[in-house]
């Protein structure tokens, strides 16, 4: 028992095991929308264009992303990790609940458990999918049907079937986000991207 306690002290003092998803997905096209100003809040929010994840949540995206190579795609990341402070600088430019999580609540990027995808083509090239990143409305929503075309219909299902079956939930007005299933379980994190 000692040994255990011991072991989750030594672990918790050496911060959280967030890893760059490049490691373990590195034919990923990287597109990391809050790097840049394209993105809701209009301003760069991230010091640099890397994509972190906690170690067992990059796992499974590492098998998603061998279970999408198989049907001809490559994963796409617009957003992994966000530290707390730049969700809270996200909700000061768009607080609208439903397409930010409130601060006071926190988001499972946040805690290095959700992830923001999309697919390309094995060649890198985006594939038709609903909608762009951070683009609300009916159309985003994980099971639209008006207004997207059956070519997106088809690449949203085999990401959402590929996610899912490595134990990620879609929300359900946003058809790009995943977060693992036992997201609320990791605590919300402020760790610097660097």
């Amino acid at each position: 028992m000692r040994v255990i306690l011991l072991a989750a002290l030594v672990a918790s003092a050496a911060g959280p095991d967030l890893v760059n998803v490049r490691d373990w997905v590195p034919d990923a096209v990287l597109d990391l929308r809050y790097a840049t100003e394209r993105n809701l809040s209009g301003r760069v929010l991230y010091p640099v264009a890397r994509c972190e994840l906690l170690r067992p949540v990059a796992k499974r995206l590492a098998a998603a992303a061998e279970r999408l190579r198989a049907e001809g795609f490559r994963l796409v990341l617009w957003d992994c990790y966000r530290p707390a402070s730049a969700h809270e600088a996200l909700w000061r430019a768009h607080p609208r609940a439903g397409s930010v999580a409130d601060p006071a609540r926190g988001s499972h990027h946040s805690r290095g458990a959700a992830v923001d995808v999309s697919l390309a083509s094995a060649d890198g090239r985006p594939v038709e999918m609903p909608t762009d990143h951070d683009a609300f409305g009916a159309r985003a929503f994980a099971d639209a049907v008006e207004g997207v075309s059956p070519s997106a219909r088809r690449n949203r299902a085999a990401l959402r079937s590929a996610m899912e079956a490595e134990g990620f939930a879609v929300n359900p007005r946003e058809w790009w986000h995943f977060a693992a299933r036992d997201a609320s379980r990791y605590p919300l994190l402020d760790e610097p991207l660097r």
